[in-house]
């Protein structure tokens, strides 16, 4: 944990899909942290009778790559397979009822904490050898809800109407609930980690706070329970975001949502929309791996002709701006630093909201080197 590269490594890893009228695109990218520790699982139709309910989730590790991997294939199985989950069969009918309310957030739960359990008997973990955990969000989505579990400081957030209506919240050892629990067993909360050293509060893994005799697993130092959250889906709902906290740490709530509606009225690719969140997000100064998964429900905005033509205008607008620099300034006033702190204020109010002129330094610095090719710039990005 802590440990940076020279440079960032920024190739990406894409996926997408479609299904239950739903379509979903994700990013990830190992940026400045040394491995990429981060995970995910996106699942359309599940078994048990619910082929129109799917599940999309985000594992962000530490102190290692195990834990987040093994939940990203595990975990779904584990919150399917218990019979807390899924609805009793129907004898006379030969078919599955579909699970209640309760039956899914306690379902959701055990899953949680089977896994958790199951991966503590790992050799490895059992020896101390490897010392990892991974923090969880996820999402269900069935044909009248989304069930949201969160365990750490990843986070989900649901777009509605134009606005985030809906986040989860972050699990931190300041959080005063949090903070009792940890205190509770034994332990401190210092430089705002459990013990000075772990900064989240509820995780999968991290077995050498989970050892204080007399507690159960929901009252451990760390603890693996999730927080479940039930939304009644809406005419209104335009899309879900799942992410890691290193897309958190950079951009609010709203500032995300109002990006990705931004971004998906000029592109109908999710895929794409959620590579230039990862992309804003390196640039705005994230130090983090970074991963980002966008479930886009039917009524998620469209490609419109008018934000299209208003994109390109700007971009015309960035390559004139930057031609006339270099034309008329001298040497001194032409460095990169320089440009884009004046592309910043000339344009300001026309940049993509959420994202403001960190969206746009790629295209600004492909621009500036195709411009100045004799001196192409080495990225100063913090």
């Amino acid at each position: 944990m802590g440990a940076f590269l020279d440079k960032p490594k920024t190739d990406k890893h894409n996926e997408g899909g479609f299904g239950n009228g739903l379509r979903y695109g994700l990013c990830s990218m190992q940026g400045w942290r040394v491995e990429m520790e981060d995970a995910h699982t996106a699942v359309i139709g599940l078994p048990y009778g619910m082929k129109d309910w799917s599940f999309f989730a985000v594992f962000d590790g530490h102190a290692g790559a195990k834990v987040s991997a093994f939940c990203a294939e595990q975990l779904l199985e584990h919150i399917i397979v218990n019979e807390d989950f899924h609805g009793k069969l129907d004898i006379r009918e030969g078919t599955e009822i579909q699970p209640s309310l309760e039956e899914v957030k306690k379902g959701i739960k055990t899953g949680f904490l089977k896994l958790d359990q199951m991966m503590r008997t790992m050799p490895e973990m059992m020896s101390g050898e490897d010392k990892s955990g991974s923090t969880a969000v996820c999402a269900i989505v069935s044909p009248e809800h989304v069930f949201f579990a969160n365990c750490g400081d990843s986070r989900a957030a649901l777009c509605r109407g134009g606005k985030c209506s809906f986040a989860t919240q972050d699990h931190k050892p300041v959080n005063p609930t949090e903070k009792e629990r940890i205190q509770n067993a034994g332990g401190s909360v210092m430089i705002q980690r459990v013990n000075g050293s772990l900064a989240v509060s509820r995780a999968l893994g991290d077995f050498e706070y989970k050892n204080v005799e007399g507690k159960g697993p929901c009252e451990q130092l760390v603890s693996p329970e999730p927080e479940i959250y039930v939304q009644d889906r809406s005419p209104e709902d335009q899309f879900l975001v799942l992410a890691c906290d290193g897309i958190w740490d950079v951009m609010t709530n709203d500032e995300l949502c109002s990006f990705v509606i931004s971004r998906m009225q000029v592109s109908n690719s999710l895929e794409q929309v959620s590579n230039q969140v990862v992309d804003t997000c390196l640039y705005k100064g994230s130090r983090d791996n970074m991963s980002i998964v966008i479930i886009a429900f039917e009524g998620a905005p469209k490609v419109d002709e008018n934000a299209v033509k208003k994109e390109k205008e700007l971009e015309e607008k960035i390559e004139a701006k930057i031609k006339d620099i270099l034309l008329k300034e001298s040497p001194d006033n032409q460095d990169l630093q320089y440009v884009m702190h004046i592309l910043s204020n000339e344009f300001e109010a026309l940049y993509p909201p959420g994202g403001g002129i960190a969206s746009k330094k790629g295209f600004i610095e492909h621009i500036y080197n195709t411009l100045r090719p004799h001196e192409e710039v080495e990225d100063d990005m913090p």
